[in-house]
């Protein structure tokens, strides 16, 4: 265990940690919800601080990210834990902390990994696969190696971070992905273990930090998709970030707990697509699905075809305009 970051002391043997929205109180010997920060005789302690369960090159779309340095591999790491208890976790391998508290993965270091990304002329880092929140201590040390070596660093993440968290990293994060899983607050207590406000006050704040940002929601059907919360979703992402914010609208696969829900279809995304544009959201994609046109990126000025994306290649606007009628395009291009 080494040293965690963003703690207090509330008394002689109790610690509140304060990387995200659940602010665990903890006695001696007790474990956070993410199960990989614990007290131990009044000092707050990380157990992933130097450990890493995935690292990959992946394509960035597939963060994904549609408007930052499209077209290249960000160098990818995972660690173990997260603050939410999903349901329909996809990497409930690495995120769920098994019974018997064995913790699995590789030590390593922030030199290691950065030394690696320039190893394999990564254009980013993207701590991502787990929720980041949780290592911010690797985080914060690879950021300030990546920012000396202009690499820019991304965040994939749930959003329940604190504004300590936010605060820490203003200067070394380039760009988040951020789950906004759904518009119900009982629908983060029920299936994920969390609460709706602390998400939509980190999507304001980040939008104002001027991080670059996009959004997912996983369409779950009969869970959230109905017309009202999808047009609630909308209607906040257009109103309070910005009508210019990237929807990402994905498909749900049984996963974990929820193996008995069946898939999401073409025509229940395809519906929530419709909804997004019809409340003003100027790019909404399609995820986890096959369809012609859900990845591609339209000029909201003219409908031209600025970007094509598909599983054969990626086509952009090298400059950030409408090569038709000359309109910005927001994101980060090169």
């Amino acid at each position: 265990m080494l040293d965690a970051l963003l703690w207090l002391n509330i008394d002689d043997t109790t610690v509140e940690c304060l990387v995200c929205g659940h602010h665990c109180r903890l006695k001696n010997g007790m474990k956070g919800r993410c199960g990989v920060r614990v007290n131990k005789e009044g000092k707050l302690f990380s157990v992933v601080t130097d450990l890493v369960s995935s690292i990959q090159m992946d394509p960035i779309e597939k963060k994904p990210l549609y408007h930052f340095l499209p077209g290249t591999r960000t160098f990818s790491i995972g660690s173990v834990g997260c603050n939410f208890r999903c349901k329909f976790c996809q990497n409930d391998h690495i995120s769920v902390i098994p019974k018997s508290g064995i913790i699995n993965g590789k030590r390593t270091s922030a030199r290691s990994l950065i030394d690696l990304a320039i190893q394999y002329k990564s254009k980013s880092i993207a701590f991502t696969y787990n929720e980041p929140t949780i290592f911010i201590e690797l985080i914060n040390d690879a950021s300030e190696l990546a920012f000396a070596h202009k690499i820019p660093v991304i965040l994939v993440s749930n959003g329940f971070m604190s504004t300590d968290f936010l605060d820490m990293l203003a200067n070394r994060v380039q760009a988040v992905n951020i789950d906004l899983k759904s518009f119900r607050e009982d629908f983060y207590r029920e299936y994920c273990g969390g609460h709706l406000r602390p998400v939509l006050d980190s999507l304001k704040r980040i939008r104002k930090m001027g991080w670059w940002l996009e959004v997912t929601t996983l369409v779950i059907h009969g869970l959230n998709d109905s017309p009202e919360e999808i047009r609630d979703c909308a209607r906040f992402i257009r109103d309070e970030l910005g009508a210019d914010v990237p929807w990402h609208l994905s498909a749900f696969h049984p996963a974990y707990l929820m193996q008995d829900r069946a898939d999401t279809s073409l025509e229940q995304l395809q519906a929530a697509w419709s909804i997004g544009k019809e409340e003003g959201l100027e790019y909404v994609y399609l995820g986890n699905v096959g369809a012609a046109v859900g990845g591609n990126t339209y000029c909201p000025q003219c409908s031209n075809l600025v970007a094509e994306r598909s599983p054969w290649k990626i086509s952009f606007p090298a400059s950030g305009k409408c090569p038709k009628c000359g309109h910005d395009i927001p994101g980060v291009w090169h």
